[in-house]
């Protein structure tokens, strides 16, 4: 008896895991090491992260946020470790599925311009549940942004577009208009002197954010 198809989301996941497009057919420098794509989503998913790419940690462990970022993200979001990574739930979807390396200066390089191209799309197009899209960091704000009607990332910085973040989370009301947006900085601790400047964001936008998860997580 032949063996049911296997859906559409695990075909292509299992596509991602196996990608090489970013070492074998880049678009500039290869990637500098073996490409490890980290990406998790289940078509039940209420929530998507989507932040940039995986960072050294990460590229180890194969699990996102699995470093102090993860752990500030959390707490920005009202959830535990074992919530956090429910994966009928959550959704992990970077701009870069991979570690991209280090720059001169042991920063982390920008997403690889491959992956979002190849990818981004065909993700999104499997996950019809979401209702909550937190945007971490320009990157991620400025593909989402850009392709919704009258919506753009700030062009000066990223501080100025997350200060618009009522007029972005209001442009999109919900429900079957699709989901909600929340722009965030990145939750990096080298982040903590921003938040100090900023004190509308643990304020206002916490808040707000908190009770969008707890709403997407638990009804």
């Amino acid at each position: 008896m032949a063996s049911p198809p296997k859906p559409a989301l695990a075909i292509l996941l299992a596509d991602i895991r196996a990608c090489r497009i970013c070492r074998d057919a880049p678009q500039g420098r290869p990637l500098p090491q073996e490409p490890r794509p980290v990406v998790r989503v289940a078509a039940t998913a209420r929530i998507a992260v989507c932040g940039q790419a995986p960072g050294v940690r990460v590229h180890a462990s194969g699990l996102p946020f699995n470093d102090p970022s993860g752990d500030r993200l959390r707490d920005w979001m009202g959830l535990d470790r074992v919530e956090f990574y429910n994966p009928e739930k959550i959704a992990f979807i970077p701009m870069g599925f991979c570690f991209p390396g280090h720059d001169a200066n042991k920063g982390d390089l920008p997403p690889r311009r491959e992956c979002a191209a190849q990818w981004r799309e065909l993700v999104l197009a499997e996950l019809p549940q979401l209702t909550l899209v937190l945007l971490i960091g320009q990157y991620a704000q400025r593909w989402h942004l850009a392709r919704l009607d009258g919506l753009t990332a700030a062009p000066t910085s990223l501080t100025a577009t997350v200060a618009d973040w009522r007029r972005i989370y209001d442009h999109v009301p919900g429900s079957n208009a699709g989901p909600r947006i929340i722009v965030l900085p990145h939750p990096s601790w080298r982040n903590s002197g921003w938040l100090k400047r900023h004190p509308w964001f643990t304020t206002d936008l916490l808040p707000v954010l908190k009770a969008e998860v707890d709403q997407a997580f638990n009804h």
